[in-house]
């Protein structure tokens, strides 16, 4: 299969490296920007292409580039019989119209700038708008994932959101906490290693079963402990009230007031 890359960003960057590992062959990295796009080329053995000329002959147009602008970028590709696709996890099919084959395919991944990642382990989620569009989105995620899942826009959207609550929402309350003991002199990242264990613990044996501390084991006195060290950041506080009243009642203790606070 030939496929065009269109973006020059994280996500371009690896998944182009994904591709180039494949049986597949990247015959372009296209972008509105012409010096990054021929950086990416560079790097990924292939040719840079100008988004509003002329693309080369292609099975699959990939759009790896931020969700405001796939509805631009689609609207600038001319009409072929090449599948469209972009690869925003939120974004519905019809921001590739008026392309006739739509589709979507979702790394389940925060993609960080560094090195290639290897995409094997990574869930890759596809759909499509017609068959051809689906068959061809799962032979390129299989070929760069052994963890395809097709899901629709509904599912994809629900997805998505528990992805930013359970990835983005305790990177943020690290960030916070982190804040809070910098404030007062203390090294920030003495928390850093007990949160990577508790991802692997998770991975090992699951969410529920990796779950520690004071609200898990029942201990609203020790909670106010922590509340009462916490006056000064209140939004902080309040967050930290809430959590711990839901994890203290979805394991049978009463949480003691602590919504009111």
């Amino acid at each position: 299969m030939k496929i065009l890359l269109i973006g020059t960003g994280r996500a371009a960057f690896h998944l182009g490296h994904g591709i180039r590992r494949s049986h597949h062959d990247l015959v372009g990295i296209a972008g509105r920007n012409m010096e990054r796009a021929r950086v990416l080329a560079t790097d990924l053995n292939t040719e840079p292409v100008q988004l509003n000329e002329a693309f080369p002959d292609a099975d699959l147009l990939l759009i790896a580039v931020s969700d405001d602008a796939i509805a631009d970028v689609a609207l600038h590709i001319p009409l072929g019989d090449a599948v469209v696709a972009h690869t925003s996890g939120a974004g519905d099919l019809d921001k590739l119209l008026p392309h006739p084959d739509r589709g979507v395919l979702w790394p389940l991944i925060s993609l960080s700038p560094g090195e290639p990642m290897d995409l094997a382990q990574v869930p890759m989620v596809i759909d499509g708008n017609s068959e051809r569009a689906r068959i061809t989105l799962k032979e390129l995620a299989t070929a760069l994932s052994t963890r395809v899942s097709e899901l629709d826009h509904g599912q994809r959207e629900l997805v998505h959101a528990a992805a930013a609550i359970s990835l983005n929402l305790p990177t943020y309350l690290l960030a916070r906490s982190q804040k809070l003991l910098k404030d007062q002199g203390i090294d920030p990242d003495i928390l850093v290693p007990a949160f990577a264990a508790m991802a692997r613990r998770v991975e090992a044996i699951g969410a529920l079963e990796a779950l520690t501390g004071p609200a898990r084991r029942g201990d609203v006195g020790t909670i106010h402990h922590h509340l009462d060290r916490l006056t000064e950041d209140p939004e902080l506080r309040a967050a930290y009230a809430r959590l711990s009243s839901m994890i203290l009642r979805a394991h049978g203790h009463p949480d003691d007031g602590l919504t009111d606070l």
